[in-house]
């Protein structure tokens, strides 16, 4: 990763733009807990498995590359969606459930600054660099 003129990582978003993100996956966590109760999951199913797609951690051990890739495979909100239609269409309580919990973890890391990976190392996101040499 190279470094822009005005100190922000290049390739990640900064300013206005970043806080906009934040707050969209703020509201995105938000309505998957809502919608979440509305089709009435389990709140133990909830809690257990809200941290499920932080296993794509484990990736790093191959290496930044393959570490990103995992990381963002798990953390692209297209599967999750792809999951709750197929739960819409079948239908399926558990898919529904799981595509919820699964963007709600999602929308929590995106609120927290977490953002996809690009291939440099962990700290680097498309939010912004994170960890102790953040700017």
């Amino acid at each position: 990763m190279t470094e822009a003129s005005d100190g922000t990582t290049a390739g990640a978003v900064y300013g206005g733009v970043r806080t906009l993100l934040r707050l969209e996956g703020l509201a995105l966590a938000l309505a998957c807990a809502v919608f979440y109760s509305y089709f009435e999951g389990s709140w133990w199913m909830f809690a257990i498995l809200l941290l499920a797609p932080d296993l794509s951690f484990l990736g790093y051990l191959a290496g930044p590359r393959v570490g990103a890739a995992v990381y963002n495979a798990a953390h692209a909100a297209i599967v999750p969606m792809l999951l709750g239609i197929v739960g819409m269409v079948v239908p399926s309580a558990l898919a529904m459930h799981l595509a919820l919990i699964w963007s709600a973890h999602i929308g929590i890391d995106r609120a927290l600054g977490y953002g996809l990976k690009y291939d440099g190392g962990f700290s680097f996101t498309h939010l912004g660099r994170i960890g102790k040499r953040a700017g």
